[in-house]
């Protein structure tokens, strides 16, 4: 992410703006039912859970989640970036919604219906669809599982049109286009709310200051976990000197690998390269460890 980014430069694609124009509940509700193809008559948004919200909130989430008036609940997610694990992340949604439910005390077979939708600027199984539809198939006999979990890929890389509601491939070139041509008329009464909204959050300067601070937060975050990475690179490569000085002397035993590998001591493992690099047999090395 640009640091130098501006909230004037976001498109409807951009985590933040698409956050900040779904918590509109009539927005998300008109989303839904394109993208579900159900009428829904109302849906309630978890603001609680949005960053749009909850600036503070550690662990950024930048999803949207919501139920209707069914109890039918969705987790909506915006991917720019081609993932080789959409499915494990969609099962992850999953699980989280059904066990969220679980712990206010909810029996598990009055679980309700739940959808996890990915809205991709990419096709994420290169058939070429507009949207792909997943539930659980006998793959025998191709019955249906009726457990209520649905997951759905929106692809802006579509060329189905013949098999999809002209109002979604409207939607999807929308998400595709740049910051000029998402802002031209798209004939299409639900397009045009999220360009209002989107040129409203623009406007706005408590919305300004949000975005500022999500971006401060996920630069903290970045270098948190660059931070880490480059700590763990270190120890990873000096235990694996300690190894390298003790494959000379002989095999070295998979116990004492695993534990040299898995050390995280910095000190310690400086100990041990030295005790290494003096050491005559593996035995010496294993003795001289004990003392550290």
């Amino acid at each position: 992410m640009n640091q130098n980014r501006k909230l004037a430069q976001l498109m409807f694609k951009d985590n933040f703006m698409f956050g900040a124009v779904m918590v509109n509940e009539e927005i998300c509700r008109n989303f839904l039912e394109m993208a579900v193809g159900i009428p829904i008559e109302k849906v309630e948004i978890s603001k609680e859970k949005s960053m749009i919200y909850h600036p503070e909130y550690r662990g950024i989430r930048l999803d949207i989640i919501a139920r209707d008036e069914k109890s039918t609940h969705y987790n909506v997610e915006m991917q720019v970036a081609k993932k080789s694990h959409l499915g494990k992340r969609a099962r992850y949604y999953h699980s989280q919604m059904d066990m969220e439910l679980l712990l206010t005390g909810e029996d598990y077979t009055l679980l309700p219906a739940s959808y996890v939708i990915f809205i991709c600027d990419f096709d994420p199984f290169d058939k070429k669809r507009y949207r792909y539809i997943f539930q659980n198939v006998c793959r025998e006999t191709g019955l249906s599982m009726v457990d209520g979990s649905t997951t759905i890929f929106l692809s802006t890389c579509g060329e189905n049109e013949a098999e999809v509601p002209e109002n979604l491939i409207k939607f999807l070139k929308f998400v595709k286009a740049d910051l000029t041509d998402s802002t031209r008329d798209y004939q299409d009464d639900f397009i045009r709310k999220i360009q209002e909204s989107i040129a409203k959050i623009k406007g706005s300067r408590e919305m300004e200051e949000k975005f500022m601070l999500l971006e401060e937060l996920l630069r903290d975050e970045r270098a948190g976990g660059e931070a880490k990475g480059l700590a763990m690179g270190k120890t990873k490569g000096k235990a694996e000197s300690v190894l390298l000085l003790l494959e000379d002397l002989g095999p070295v035993p998979d116990e004492l690998r695993k534990a040299i590998l898995e050390e995280q001591d910095m000190d310690i493992l400086s100990k041990y390269l030295k005790l290494a690099a003096h050491a005559g047999s593996i035995a010496y090395f294993m003795d001289g460890i004990n003392q550290i």
